[in-house]
């Protein structure tokens, strides 16, 4: 089931002998070149002209009608309604914690307030194709609505089989408090929501995952607009397990990243041979009953890894330097092993926390560092939606006490302006009030 790399009698020096692919070559990054230039140059025609292309389904307008998401809400089974709720009460509760208040720092002279401000309007995307995904809806639109974002757009593909988005993700977007959803896809929507088309405004930020052409364009527009999160691309997942792991609970965990398809990685790590043959025998067993065991196949025959090494410090090695989207720790204590990983998108520690329940109900949202992007960011927060202001105000007294400084360092780098910008305060000081902070 999986590759089987032996990095026993290395110890922690493991990092150069880890198979990692490359984010993408020059042809993937060329065509959403080409593809991200024709939106921005022909806007709603170059969109239904590729969304006819590319997803095989011709469209008259982009925008899905109000009416159809109410009639998506109205067809939930009251199981699946149920589930989306309790998500987006655990999403929203999470969240609601990252809210900081404005806060005031105060020196003699001089204050600072410091608060934080909503971008006005974002742009979520949320794949589609293989599977569908109304809890990215929710992973995405829930933070975006605790921050106090005015206006939340959102841009799915529509599937080949029915000509339309799928209900469920409809659905959930009404449930989460989405404003307009738009049936397009790939490098197209996130030029659409990057430049602006006559259907489609353009959006301050853009957030969600994608395939590898949806999160190479989102590289590409970075700078025209604010890229939430970091590289959200293909699923990946890091199982580290010992004896006290279940086989079938951790060849389950590894197979069900797998699931999403081409481009993903998925690791076993571990230090026991034998629980890396029975974990390996486990998803044989799990796999021929699969529904996508084709999918899972493909998948593992070129990311999936088993990685035997020395011990748990080496395991660590090999963590930190994979940075997983996903790190699933299925070893005795648990949750000590987690305070000394560094680099991970989000963490789950023990034999009944698998990745899904941070996938669906936990609360953080799923979209989370991907490529080794776990080295330097994190999962999509309430931050990626906010900006952070500070207003300063100084009196007299405060440039007085703080001037000297201000001049030295501007006249070190040659500034003149700066450091005079000072000078004629303190020089004419006497002629007028310095007001108070009062």
């Amino acid at each position: 089931m999986l590759n089987r790399l032996d990095l026993r009698g290395r110890g922690t020096d493991v990092a150069d002998h880890l198979p990692r692919p490359a984010i993408a070559g020059a042809g993937p990054t060329e065509i959403v070149a080409g593809i991200l230039a024709r939106v921005r140059a022909e806007g709603d025609a170059a969109v239904l002209e590729l969304t006819e292309t590319l997803d095989g389904v011709r469209l008259d307008q982009l925008r899905v009608a109000e009416t159809e998401l109410d009639a998506a809400v109205d067809g939930l089974t009251p199981d699946l309604r149920a589930a989306m709720e309790a998500a987006i009460a655990n999403i929203e509760a999470f969240h609601q914690h990252q809210l900081r208040p404005a806060h005031d720092v105060e020196q003699p002279g001089m204050r600072i307030r410091a608060y934080q401000r909503p971008v006005g309007r974002v742009g979520l995307y949320v794949p589609g194709g293989r599977a569908e995904y109304p809890s990215t809806v929710l992973m995405t639109a829930v933070p975006a609505r605790v921050a106090g974002v005015e206006q939340i757009v959102l841009c799915v593909p529509p599937s080949r089989e029915l000509g339309a988005v799928v209900p469920s993700v409809l659905a959930a977007a009404r449930l989460a408090g989405v404003d307009a959803v738009y049936a397009v896809g790939g490098a197209q929507a996130i030029g659409a929501m990057a430049y602006g088309t006559a259907s489609i405004e353009a959006v301050d930020v853009i957030a969600g995952p994608g395939n590898i052409y949806v999160a190479l364009a989102k590289q590409q527009v970075a700078g025209q607009v604010g890229v939430a999160a970091a590289f959200a691309g293909p699923s990946e997942v890091v199982v580290v397990a010992d004896r006290t792991a279940v086989p079938a609970y951790a060849a389950i965990d590894v197979m069900l990243q797998a699931e999403h398809g081409p481009d993903g990685l998925a690791w076993l790590v571990t230090w026991d041979e034998a629980v890396a043959d029975a974990v390996c025998e486990a998803g044989e067993k799990l796999l021929a009953d699969a529904p996508r065991a084709d999918d899972i196949r493909s998948t593992l025959a070129e990311g999936g890894y088993v990685a035997l090494v020395d011990d748990r410090a080496a395991a660590l090695a090999v963590v930190d330097a994979i940075a997983p989207e996903h790190l699933e720790l299925q070893v005795e204590d648990a949750e000590t092993m987690a305070a000394d990983v560094h680099n991970a998108g989000a963490i789950f520690c023990g034999n009944f926390a698998p990745a899904s329940i941070g996938d669906y109900l936990a609360g953080p949202s799923h979209v989370l560092p991907t490529y080794g992007s776990a080295r330097f960011s994190s999962a999509l927060t309430v931050g990626d939606f906010m900006k952070d202001h500070h207003v300063v105000t100084i009196t007299e007294e405060g440039l007085r006490h703080l001037g000297p400084h201000v001049m030295a360092l501007a006249d070190q780098e040659g500034l003149a302006a700066h450091g005079d910008s000072v000078r004629l305060r303190m020089a004419g000081s006497g002629h007028r009030s310095g007001g108070d902070l009062a």
